[in-house]
C-alpha cells in the first residue's frame, strides 16, 4: 500500500515543489516587470555569463588539460556572441539550480531541461537545443559478451514497458523522469517503485554498470554517449515520446531567451555547430576519452606530471592547478615542444632562462618545472610590494612570465598617470599591456621599454585564470 501511495502522490509531490518555486518567483514578479530586461543588462554590465550546469561526459568535463563537453562549449559560443567572460557553476540539484536562478545568483540553466508545460510556468525556455527521448538504462547480462545471438541477450533485458510493473527505479531527484514514471504506472496500470536521490544522471548511470541498482532513467543522447564508459549497459528501451532539450531563464527575462534564440538559429546553420554535434554524439574518439585517465570524468588526471607540478607549486605558494593552467598555456603539456623563437619545453623557456638554473634542452620534465616555478618565484619578487592582492599579484606574475616585466611596469606607470590603480590588473593595468600596441602609449614618456603586442598578454592571462576556474570545478586539489 505506501507503494501505491507514493505513486499516487508522487505528480503533486513534483507540482508542489516546482508551485513553491514559482511563489517565491511571484513575490518579485513585480519588481522584475519594472525591468523585464535586467537580467542581459546586467550581464552585459558586469561582462560575465554566469551558468549553472552539471559535471558530466556530455555537459561539461576536462581532458588532457583542456575543458570540453557540450554544454560548456555552447556556453563559450554564447558568451563569444555576448561579448563577455564565461563563469561556470556546478550544481547536480536542479531544485537548487532554480533557486539560484529565481535569487539572480545565475543567469541560465544549462543543464539539459526538458521543457514541460509546468517548467513554463516558471522559468522561461530557449528554443529547442537538442530533441531527445527518455530510456531506460539497464545492465546487459553477465558475460554477454560470450553468449551466441543477439536473441539470448534480449532474453533477459526489458524491452515492453509494461515489463516495468513492480521494478525499482532510481532516478535523480527534481528531474522529469519521476513524473514520466508516475504517469506510465498510471498506463499501465501497476507499480513502479521510484526513489529520488541527489546523484545526477551520469552517477546513477555508473551505479547500474557496476551493479549497485538494476535501472535508472536518462535522456537517450546522454546514455548513448555513456555506452562508450561502461559497455555493460543498454539503453535501447525508450520510455517517453520524442521531448524537446533547451536552456532556461528567469521568468519574465525575454530579452535574454529572445537573445539566446537569436544565438542558437544563427549558430545552428554554421558548420562548427554540426562539427560540435558530432564531436560529442557520434565521434568514436570519445570512447577512448572515456577511458582516458587523464579525463576529470574518469581518470581524474591532468597531466603525467601533476606529482611535479604539486610539488613545484610549494615553491611559488601557488594551487597546484594553477600551475597546471599555466604549463597547459604554454605547451598543453608537451615536454619537447619549441616556438618559432625558441622556447622549449613544458614551461616554453628561452634557453638563456634555462641557463640561469644550469639547464638547457636535455632537461627532464621534472626540471622543466622547478626551473619555470623558480623563475616565477624571481619575478614575484621583482614585482612592487604595493600590490598586496594575492590573486592580482598571481595576474602580474604570469603577464610578466609572458610579456616581461618590463613591459608591465610600463603599464603599471601608465595606469598611475591616467588614474587606474598600478596595483590591479584586472580593468586597471590590463587596459594599457593591451594598449601598448599603440603608438600613442608606447610613446608615451613615462614608458621605457616601447612596443608589445599586448594582446597575446592579455589573453595568456585571462585563459590561464579562466581555466584555472574550470580547473578548480573539476580537479581535486
Amino acid at each position: 500500500m505506501k507503494r501505491l501511495l507514493f505513486l499516487v502522490f508522487l505528480i503533486p509531490f513534483f507540482i508542489l515543489s516546482c508551485n513553491y518555486l514559482f511563489d517565491k518567483y511571484n513575490k518579485t514578479k513585480e519588481k522584475q516587470a519594472i525591468t523585464a530586461d535586467y537580467t542581459l543588462d546586467s550581464i552585459l554590465a558586469r561582462k560575465k555569463l554566469r551558468a549553472a550546469t552539471d559535471y558530466g561526459s556530455v555537459s561539461y568535463l576536462i581532458y588532457r588539460g583542456e575543458t570540453i563537453g557540450y554544454q560548456y562549449e555552447l556556453l563559450k559560443q554564447f558568451s563569444s556572441y555576448l561579448g563577455v567572460d564565461l563563469e561556470i557553476v556546478i550544481e547536480k540539484d536542479l531544485m537548487k539550480s532554480y533557486e539560484m536562478l529565481i535569487n539572480d545568483e545565475i543567469d541560465l540553466i544549462a543543464m539539459g531541461l526538458t521543457i514541460t508545460g509546468e517548467r513554463k510556468n516558471y522559468v522561461e525556455f530557449s528554443d529547442p537545443i537538442i530533441t531527445t527521448r527518455q530510456v531506460l538504462v539497464q545492465r546487459l547480462p553477465e558475460k554477454f559478451q560470450q553468449m551466441e545471438t543477439k536473441d539470448e541477450i534480449e532474453s533477459y533485458l526489458l524491452r515492453n514497458q509494461i515489463d516495468l510493473a513492480d521494478k525499482s527505479i532510481y532516478v535523480q531527484k527534481g528531474t522529469i523522469f519521476v513524473e514520466r514514471l508516475a504517469t506510465l504506472a498510471n498506463e499501465i496500470g501497476d507499480t513502479i517503485n521510484v526513489f529520488e536521490e541527489d546523484k545526477n544522471v551520469e552517477e546513477l548511470i555508473a551505479a547500474v554498470s557496476n551493479g549497485e541498482i538494476d535501472y535508472t532513467v536518462a535522456d537517450r543522447y546522454v546514455a548513448i554517449v555513456n555506452t562508450r564508459y561502461y559497455q555493460n549497459i543498454d539503453v535501447n528501451t525508450p520510455i517517453s515520446f520524442p521531448q524537446r532539450i533547451a536552456w532556461a531563464v528567469n521568468k519574465g527575462q525575454t530579452s535574454l531567451a529572445d537573445t539566446i534564440n537569436e544565438w542558437l538559429a544563427e549558430f545552428k546553420s554554421t558548420l562548427l555547430s554540426r562539427l560540435l554535434y558530432n564531436k560529442y554524439f557520434k565521434n568514436i574518439r570519445s570512447g577512448r576519452i572515456a577511458r582516458s585517465q587523464y579525463s576529470s570524468f574518469s581518470g581524474g588526471k591532468l597531466s603525467p606530471y601533476d606529482e611535479s607540478i604539486k610539488q613545484a607549486s610549494k615553491l611559488i605558494n601557488w594551487d597546484w592547478r594553477l600551475l597546471a593552467s599555466m604549463i597547459y598555456q604554454e605547451s598543453e603539456f608537451k615536454p619537447n615542444v619549441k616556438s618559432w623563437v625558441g622556447a622549449y619545453g613544458l614551461m616554453q623557456m628561452m634557453p638563456h632562462t634555462f641557463e640561469k638554473y644550469g639547464l638547457d634542452t636535455t632537461a627532464t620534465p621534472d626540471q622543466q618545472i622547478i626551473a619555470g616555478a623558480k623563475y616565477l618565484k624571481y619575478l614575484e619578487k621583482q614585482l612592487p610590494d604595493e600590490i598586496t592582492d594575492t590573486a592580482e599579484m598571481i595576474k602580474f606574475t604570469l603577464a610578466s612570465y609572458n610579456s616581461g616585466i618590463g613591459h608591465v611596469l610600463d603599464a603599471r606607470r601608465l595606469a598611475q598617470k591616467y588614474g587606474k590603480d598600478p596595483n590591479q590588473w584586472s580593468g586597471n593595468v590590463d587596459h594599457f599591456i593591451l594598449n601598448l600596441s599603440d603608438k600613442f602609449y608606447y610613446h608615451d614618456s613615462v614608458v621605457y621599454y616601447g612596443y608589445l603586442r599586448g594582446e597575446e598578454t592579455y589573453k595568456f592571462v585571462n585563459e590561464i585564470v579562466q581555466r584555472f576556474e574550470d580547473y578548480k570545478n573539476l580537479i581535486k586539489k
